[in-house]
């Protein structure tokens, strides 16, 4: 399935705050958009709003027009002015979300099992992230590893929706994104903790065959 959400998705580095390392966030974003990602999504799991509303637009000039999403928040989400929101199962419902945002915002959605899928499907996401695929060293509660398998399962319910594989991506897993019907994979110790995070992106890209 072609939608306009296609190159955007193709690989989104999660620009996670507690797995920088101490790094500078928009440093980091200018690398990983020179490495050739498509979408940046900033997350900082236990900041205030107006520090992660801060941080984010810390992030946005790094960006270089590459679109910045937020985690959890859409609070903090519309007034650092970013691109969207990715809300997970336990966040604002994805379809009360909409009714605040502007025309053109992005709503992603989380699935891990087919009934977690077909219920962020009814909420109308842009997308989802379906994972984990493999154990994630950034996200302690994501849940055990599906494999590409479950990815399968998961997206086939929910098959009308572009999906990105997320969970413990390095350039190994993300070579088989596409013959498992991946949109794109979200990535952000793999860049994140790289030595050199701009050729870590562009491993990853190049895994990805475009």
């Amino acid at each position: 399935m072609t939608t306009a959400l296609d190159v955007p998705l193709r690989l989104i580095v999660i620009l996670d705050a507690a797995a920088a390392g101490g790094r500078d966030l928009a440093t980091l974003a200018a690398a990983a958009v020179r490495g050739g990602a498509t979408m940046l999504q900033v997350r900082a799991k236990g900041l205030g709003a107006r520090d992660f509303a801060d941080l984010v637009r810390h992030v946005l000039p790094a960006a270089a027009g590459v679109p910045v999403t937020v985690n959890d928040r859409l609070d903090v989400a519309l007034a650092a002015g970013a691109t969207g929101c990715h809300l997970g199962q336990d966040d604002l419902p994805i379809d009360v979300a909409r009714l605040m945002v502007p025309p053109g915002f992005l709503l992603g959605g989380s699935a891990g099992t087919p009934e977690e899928a077909r219920r962020a499907a009814a909420q109308r996401p842009d997308y989802l992230g379906v994972g984990p695929i493999a154990v994630s060293p950034t996200k302690a509660d994501a849940g055990g590893a599906i494999g590409w398998a479950g990815f399968r399962a998961v997206h086939s319910a929910a098959a009308h929706l572009p999906a990105v594989a997320i969970g413990g991506i390095d350039a190994a897993l993300a070579a088989q994104a596409h013959g498992a019907g991946a949109a794109g994979v979200a990535v952000a110790s793999a860049v994140l903790g790289a030595p050199d995070p701009e050729a870590a992106a562009r491993a990853i890209r190049a895994a990805l065959g475009s």
